[in-house]
Formats: C-alpha cells, sequence, structure tokens
C-alpha cells in the first residue's frame, strides 16, 4: 500500500525538494502540501495522510502547535525537521513531547544536492514512522499486555545499567524517568542515537523532569551512584570499571553507522562490568545493540527489552528478542518500577 505524505513546510524550495525525493520512491507519494501549521490542520482532515512532514518555524502557525492540534483531532504520524544547533533541540524535543514520532536534521545544502544518501534516510525515516505502532496514534488500540518474562528475574547485583534506544526514545526515556525515584542509586548510562547538538539539551531536560540528576557524559568522569549519563551524540562512549568507575568519549570510526552506538557501549559494559550490567533495549530503528547484547550475556549479564505494543518502532527490541538474548519482554511503563524493585 502506497504510503501517502503531506509535506508542511514555509519554503517553497524545500517543499518542491522533499516533495521530488519522496515521488521518486515507489513506497509512497506526495498527496499535498501547506506552508503552515493552520493550512496542515486542514489538509489532514480533507487528505488524510499517511504521514506528515513538518516544519517547526513557520507563518500563522508554528509546527509545535500544529502537532499538539492534529494529536487532538485526528493523530498521524508526523516527521519533524529540525536545524543543528541547541535552539533547534529544545524545539525538536518540545515537537518529540507534543506527538512527533521522530525528526531529520533540516540541512538545505544537502537537499539542494539531492545525494542519494538523503533521499535514503529521508524515505526510510518516512517508512518506519508510517508503520510505527505507537498507541498514542490511536485511541482504539488496546491496552498494552503486562510483562512477559523469558528466563527469571536478575541473578546478582546490578553495578551499572546501561540503556540503548532510538527513533521514540526522547518519549520513552522521559516516560521511563518520570517513574525511577529518588532514592535509586545504580548509575544510568543512556545511548540516545541523537545528532551532537541534541544531547546537551536532551540531558537537561531529562534532568529537569527526574528526581535523579542527569547530564551529558563527558570524557574522564567518574561514573556516580544516583547520576545518570547522557552520550554526546557524534562521538562513542564506553565505561571502565577500574577505579570505581569512568566514562570515556573518543571520536567515532566513520564505518560505525551510529554516534553513538549502542553495541560499542555494550561491549565496553560486557568488558569491564561482565554480570554486573543491566541493559535495556527500548524503541528504535535497525539492529544496534543486538551484538552488544549477545557479548553481554556471554559475561552473564541480563538484558530486558520493550515489548512490541509500547514501541514506536519495535526494530531494535525485536532484533534482540529474535537472538534470544533478552530475559525479559516489558512494556514501557512496567520497567520503571521494576528497576525500582529489583535494584533500586
Amino acid at each position: 500500500m502506497t504510503i501517502r505524505v503531506l509535506v508542511v513546510d514555509d519554503s517553497g524550495f524545500f517543499r518542491r525538494r522533499v516533495s521530488e525525493i519522496i515521488n521518486s520512491d515507489p513506497r509512497m507519494e506526495v498527496i499535498g502540501l501547506a506552508d503552515n501549521g493552520r493550512q496542515a490542520m486542514e489538509q489532514n482532515e480533507k487528505l488524510k495522510p499517511d504521514v506528515i512532514t513538518m516544519d517547526y518555524e513557520m507563518p500563522v502557525m508554528d509546527g509545535i502547535t500544529a502537532v499538539r492540534n492534529i494529536m487532538q483531532s485526528r493523530p498521524v504520524p508526523v516527521l519533524m525537521f529540525s536545524s543543528l544547533t541547541f535552539e533547534g533541540a529544545r524545539v525538536t524535543l518540545d515537537a518529540l513531547e507534543a506527538g512527533a514520532l521522530d525528526f531529520l536534521p533540516k540541512n538545505f545544502d544537502a537537499i539542494a544536492k539531492n545525494s542519494a544518501q538523503i533521499r535514503q534516510t529521508l524515505t526510510d525515516k518516512i517508512a518506519a514512522v508510517a508503520n510505527s505502532r505507537r498507541r498514542a496514534l490511536t485511541e482504539s488500540t488496546p491496552p498494552p499486555r503486562p510483562a512477559v518474562v523469558k528466563r527469571g528475574s536478575l541473578s546478582g547485583q546490578v553495578d551499572l545499567v546501561v540503556i540503548g534506544t532510538s527513533t521514540g526514545g526522547p518519549a520513552a526515556l522521559q516516560s521511563l524517568f518520570k517513574t525511577i525515584p529518588a532514592g535509586f542509586r545504580t548509575p544510568i548510562i543512556i545511548i540516545q542515537h541523537m545528532p551532537g547538538s541534541f544531547t546537551k539539551a536532551f540531558a537537561e531536560r531529562l534532568n529537569r523532569m527526574s528526581p535523579l540528576s542527569v547530564k551529558e557524559a563527558e570524557d574522564g568522569e567518574r561514573i556516580e551512584a544516583g547520576h545518570v549519563y547522557v552520550a554526546p551524540g557524534g562521538m562513542q562512549l564506553m565505561v571502565d570499571k577500574r577505579n570505581g568507575g569512568s566514562i570515556h568519549i573518543r571520536e567515532s570510526d566513520e564505518r560505525v553507522n551510529y554516534r553513538p552506538s549502542v553495541d560499542i557501549a555494550f561491549a565496553s559494559a560486557a568488558k569491564h562490568y561482565g554480570r554486573r550490567t543491566l541493559a535495556l533495549i527500548l524503541t528504535g530503528m535497525g539492529a544496534d545493540g543486538r551484538e552488544g547484547a549477545r557479548l553481554l550475556k556471554q559475561q552473564g549479564a541480563t538484558v530486558w527489552a520493550q515489548n512490541e505494543e509500547t514501541c514506536v518502532i519495535f526494530g531494535m527490541p525485536m532484533a534482540v528478542i529474535k537472538e534470544g538474548l533478552s530475559d525479559e519482554i516489558l512494556a514501557l511503563p512496567d520497567i520503571g518500577p521494576k528497576l525500582s524493585a529489583e535494584i533500586g
């Protein structure tokens, strides 16, 4: 079935280029255009698209307001375009909180060149959000199933929790950290696929809503109890348990697709923390984290995966589950309480 897309942007050039890219993919077609948020709302009701691509800065009504209204009137997956600045990060996170499913950096130069990589990234993102099963988009979806236990509870003490996630991760993490109490002492590392200019703003947002201390990770800093560290975008994070535990941030090898990579962080946790690691795989596209989870399991660590019903994109958890690497499959609302009950 063809994916029907509504393109919303106040730039005629950007609307035209994005439309050309979308229409070049046989999986999808542009069925309408809008140059402000109010038009987007009207076209959403009239044309009933499967996906909306949305700019933020527009006349009459901005993108975030439009997303909020769309989620109240006729919910549909929204892919935001955002600038690669700190302010752009804040705005994008607001949009994700309002109901947008994912985002792409708004790069006029790259769009103008219409490169194969840009085409592939945009169309794959549209296909992914179109096929998402986010419960918030359909009121008729039944509530998530309770946690599914595969191989029992934690086998021993946990010294480090490492969380890997991608598409849908910002909203999932915000929901999760609202349920983890101030008394939770085990340090947490977050690997969220995100541009370098976004992770500091995201860490600050999590810090405001969580009783725990959340910050963007820095090279060489000690891992402290009750603290949460967000891996910097564009870099690779590794952990070392020697001398009380520390974080190491390194430039990424060009051959590594994800920066930060869940696999790399998991591999370092497997080496230094071994069976005393609890790894969580949350919503995300692709399979980053699968090989790292394999290394963790070889060391006797515990792996939990988010269930399909509460994922925006089930790709990353599914990759781990299909390989038999998950000890438990949990609905997102169950993860925080279970963390507190078992290791808090």
